[in-house]
């Protein structure tokens, strides 16, 4: 008989969470070359150079976020640093990042030809997790150089940001070519839309052992209604802050949104479509009735933890201003319902770190049309959901298949989302009994505030391990950036 396999590290004594299961068993872990390799009730100490206690605590596998924006209000290479730690406290062990030509990120229009080597050169030695990219095609040229991106540098999912063609970022605007960095001559409109989901058809098309993970993201909502409801809420001076913001970007512009994208994805035989941070009960409705009438496309439907913690009374206010906007009490109740009934797909952090210094216009800090859009809260992705989703009866087995699993699978990345032998040794241990309340001065982002300040959230993440090396513990990250950046062809 051969003797048994030398391991790199035995972690004892998890209490194991697996997205498919429908029970939590005590069992030690085997992790060898960054793989588990062995999982047993019991594992003998002494066949490995290194031996963890995990003293019972669930063991999720390692948390798959992915919907960050890494780089979009800071330098990325610092962001990179700042907000990838912030992800490893967390329990996120993938950092999947959507980012775009334009104003923000680089700050540079143009082929991604140039753009896009320079962001993996930002990336490199900076991430503490593993990380990845979605791409937006901005303008024309882009859309021929969707199959460059996915040969070259494994990019498999892209973005349409739906509103951006007649509406500001953060409000307002008729300046969207020069915010886009795109000719007077190019247009971002329904049109593109439609040429990039024919590009995404081709590419799923030329690549049909790939097609399952080739997908293309929607942020849903339509620039026309946004310009004309901010108009009329802006003149309501009874209507202020979250509320007013609200109100600004109505959930029927979300519906709407919802269905020409989804005509145009029947339209063009785009099969993969992903409709992300759904934040109202008639996003949700619309994309089950899209659901419905186009049976042949695959969706999915994401939510974030910033729309199922929060709503418009938060007392954090214009911290929490976001797009699409924090909705009513009654919304996320029904985005709640909905995750329970599983017609929910993954849930995300949307993490963009805006400095209080950015987010708060000094002049008018309280002024919610002149915030900035977007929050930090990849931190508190899975003591979120743990510690709401198990108020509502949420399986941890349920939490871990939302959260782990199924952006894996969309997202082309087999090798994560669950504890099995082969995968990625990606885990976090779990207390699910002790609670703390959300301080922004305990987190390793570099935002210097939260609208989740104050909540005090059941469930907290105690030790991370990025392929089975510690990354975090005990509040502390753990040894150098060992993130890697993740291809997602495999030609």
């Amino acid at each position: 008989m051969s003797d048994p396999l030398l391991l790199d590290r035995i972690i004892k004594n998890v209490r194991l969470v697996r997205p498919h299961a429908s029970t939590i068993d005590r069992v030690d872990l085997g992790i060898k070359d960054e793989k588990f390799v062995e999982i047993a009730p019991e594992i003998s100490a002494d066949r490995a150079i290194e031996v963890f206690d995990a003293q019972n605590l669930l063991g999720f596998p390692g948390v798959v976020d992915a919907h960050m924006h890494i780089g979009i209000y800071q330098p990325l290479d610092q962001d990179a640093i700042t907000e990838s730690k912030a992800a490893a406290m967390g329990g996120v062990t993938t950092s999947l990042n959507y980012i775009r030509t334009g104003q923000y990120y680089l700050n540079k229009g143009g082929s991604y030809k140039d753009f896009f080597p320079e962001v993996l050169a930002l990336s490199d030695s900076n991430f503490f997790v593993d990380y990845g990219y979605h791409i937006a095609p901005i303008s024309p040229q882009h859309i021929d150089e969707m199959e460059w991106l996915f040969e070259q540098h494994g990019v498999a999912s892209f973005k349409i940001f739906m509103f951006y063609g007649g509406y500001g970022l953060h409000g307002l605007s008729n300046q969207q070519n020069l915010f886009l960095m795109i000719s007077q001559e190019d247009r971002y409109d329904f049109a593109h839309f439609e040429f990039i989901m024919r590009g995404l058809a081709r590419l799923r098309e030329r690549y049909p052992s790939q097609q399952d993970s080739i997908s293309l993201s929607l942020h849903c909502e339509i620039a026309d209604i946004l310009n004309a409801y901010t108009k009329i809420v802006q003149q309501d001076t009874s209507l202020t802050g979250l509320s007013a913001y609200s109100a600004a970007r109505p959930p029927h512009s979300e519906g709407l949104a919802i269905c020409i994208a989804s005509y145009l994805a029947h339209e063009t035989n785009c099969g993969n479509i992903n409709l992300l941070h759904l934040s109202s009960r008639k996003a949700v409705e619309a994309a089950l009735m899209m659901q419905s009438t186009f049976p042949h496309i695959n969706f999915r439907r994401e939510v974030t933890v910033g729309h199922l913690l929060l709503d418009v009374d938060a007392p954090t206010g214009k911290w929490a201003k976001v797009n699409p906007p924090i909705r009513s009490r009654a919304d996320v109740e029904f985005l709640w319902e909905a995750v329970l009934q599983g017609q929910v797909d993954w849930i995300v952090s949307d993490h963009a770190c805006c400095s209080a210094e950015q987010k708060a216009n000094p002049q008018d800090p309280e002024n919610i049309w002149l915030a900035k859009s977007g929050f930090g809260g990849t931190e508190y992705l899975l003591s979120g959901i743990l510690s709401e989703g198990r108020k509502r009866g949420m399986s941890y087995n349920q939490m871990a298949k939302l959260l782990c699993w199924n952006p894996a699978q969309r997202f082309g990345l087999p090798q994560k989302g669950d504890i099995a032998v082969g995968y990625d040794a990606d885990l976090v241990l779990v207390d699910p009994n002790e609670t703390f309340v959300v301080r922004a001065s305990d987190s390793e982002s570099q935002q210097g505030y939260t609208p989740f300040a104050g909540m005090e959230l059941r469930g907290r993440v105690k030790t991370t391990f990025l392929r089975g090396q510690l990354i975090y513990d005990r509040h502390q990250i753990v040894g150098p950036p060992r993130g890697r950046y993740l291809r997602r062809s495999y030609p």
